[in-house]
Protein backbone atom coordinates (compact mmCIF):
# COMPACT_ATOMS: atom_id res chain seq x y z
CA UNK A 1 0.00 0.00 0.00
CA UNK A 2 1.27 3.47 -0.89
CA UNK A 3 1.46 5.93 2.00
CA UNK A 4 1.83 8.85 -0.38
CA UNK A 5 4.73 11.30 -0.49
CA UNK A 6 6.72 11.13 2.76
CA UNK A 7 7.73 14.77 2.66
CA UNK A 8 4.46 16.77 2.73
CA UNK A 9 3.45 18.48 5.98
CA UNK A 10 0.86 20.92 7.24
CA UNK A 11 0.84 22.88 10.48
CA UNK A 12 -1.94 24.10 12.72
CA UNK A 13 -2.25 26.67 15.44
CA UNK A 14 -0.57 24.26 17.85
CA UNK A 15 2.61 24.62 15.71
CA UNK A 16 3.02 20.85 15.47
CA UNK A 17 3.79 19.65 11.93
CA UNK A 18 1.53 16.85 10.68
CA UNK A 19 2.48 14.65 7.76
CA UNK A 20 -0.18 14.41 5.07
CA UNK A 21 -0.47 11.63 2.56
CA UNK A 22 -1.91 13.32 -0.49
CA UNK A 23 -1.06 16.36 -2.54
CA UNK A 24 -4.64 17.67 -2.70
CA UNK A 25 -5.00 17.89 1.09
CA UNK A 26 -1.55 19.45 1.32
CA UNK A 27 -2.26 21.97 -1.45
CA UNK A 28 -5.57 23.07 0.06
CA UNK A 29 -3.97 23.59 3.48
CA UNK A 30 -0.90 25.31 2.01
CA UNK A 31 -3.00 28.23 0.79
CA UNK A 32 -4.55 28.93 4.18
CA UNK A 33 -2.01 28.01 6.87
CA UNK A 34 0.10 30.66 8.53
CA UNK A 35 3.64 29.59 7.66
CA UNK A 36 5.50 32.55 9.17
CA UNK A 37 7.41 31.79 12.34
CA UNK A 38 9.25 35.11 12.73
CA UNK A 39 10.33 38.16 10.72
CA UNK A 40 12.80 40.89 11.70
CA UNK A 41 14.23 43.80 9.76
CA UNK A 42 17.59 44.01 11.49
CA UNK A 43 18.72 47.08 9.55
CA UNK A 44 17.67 48.77 6.30
CA UNK A 45 18.04 46.15 3.58
CA UNK A 46 18.75 43.32 6.06
CA UNK A 47 15.90 40.94 6.90
CA UNK A 48 15.81 37.69 8.86
CA UNK A 49 12.79 35.54 8.04
CA UNK A 50 11.81 32.13 9.41
CA UNK A 51 9.02 30.08 7.85
CA UNK A 52 7.43 26.64 7.90
CA UNK A 53 8.34 25.12 4.53
CA UNK A 54 5.52 22.54 4.47
CA UNK A 55 8.00 20.13 2.87
CA UNK A 56 10.67 17.97 4.42
CA UNK A 57 13.56 19.27 2.36
CA UNK A 58 15.77 16.50 3.79
CA UNK A 59 13.45 14.10 1.90
CA UNK A 60 13.78 11.43 4.58
CA UNK A 61 17.56 11.62 4.82
CA UNK A 62 17.89 12.17 8.57
CA UNK A 63 15.64 14.31 10.77
CA UNK A 64 13.01 16.30 8.89
CA UNK A 65 13.93 19.82 7.84
CA UNK A 66 10.57 21.57 7.94
CA UNK A 67 11.48 25.13 8.95
CA UNK A 68 13.97 27.55 7.44
CA UNK A 69 15.60 30.79 8.53
CA UNK A 70 17.00 32.95 5.77
CA UNK A 71 18.88 36.22 5.83
CA UNK A 72 18.03 38.58 2.98
CA UNK A 73 20.85 41.09 2.83
CA UNK A 74 21.31 43.79 0.19
CA UNK A 75 24.99 44.09 1.11
CA UNK A 76 26.35 40.57 1.67
CA UNK A 77 25.37 37.03 0.78
CA UNK A 78 22.53 35.64 2.86
CA UNK A 79 22.71 32.81 5.36
CA UNK A 80 20.32 29.94 5.97
CA UNK A 81 19.55 27.37 8.70
CA UNK A 82 16.92 24.62 8.85
CA UNK A 83 15.08 22.95 11.74
CA UNK A 84 12.70 20.09 12.55
CA UNK A 85 10.40 21.83 15.06
CA UNK A 86 8.69 25.16 15.63
CA UNK A 87 10.54 25.68 18.91
CA UNK A 88 13.90 25.01 17.25
CA UNK A 89 12.95 27.44 14.49
CA UNK A 90 12.06 30.19 16.99
CA UNK A 91 15.36 29.69 18.85
CA UNK A 92 17.32 29.51 15.59
CA UNK A 93 15.68 32.70 14.33
CA UNK A 94 16.71 34.56 17.48
CA UNK A 95 20.28 33.27 17.20
CA UNK A 96 20.43 34.41 13.57
CA UNK A 97 19.02 37.86 14.43
CA UNK A 98 21.70 38.33 17.11
CA UNK A 99 24.44 37.13 14.76
CA UNK A 100 23.32 39.50 12.01
CA UNK A 101 22.94 42.42 14.45
CA UNK A 102 26.54 41.95 15.60
CA UNK A 103 27.73 41.85 11.99
CA UNK A 104 25.73 44.95 11.06
CA UNK A 105 27.09 46.89 14.06
CA UNK A 106 30.67 46.02 13.16
CA UNK A 107 30.25 47.01 9.49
Amino acid sequence: MDDGPPYLYIIGEDHVPQRVHDVVTWGEAFGTMNRRVAFDEVAPGVIVSTVFLALDVAFGDGPPELFETMVFDDYEGGEMDRYATWDDAVAGHQRMVEKVRKRVRVS
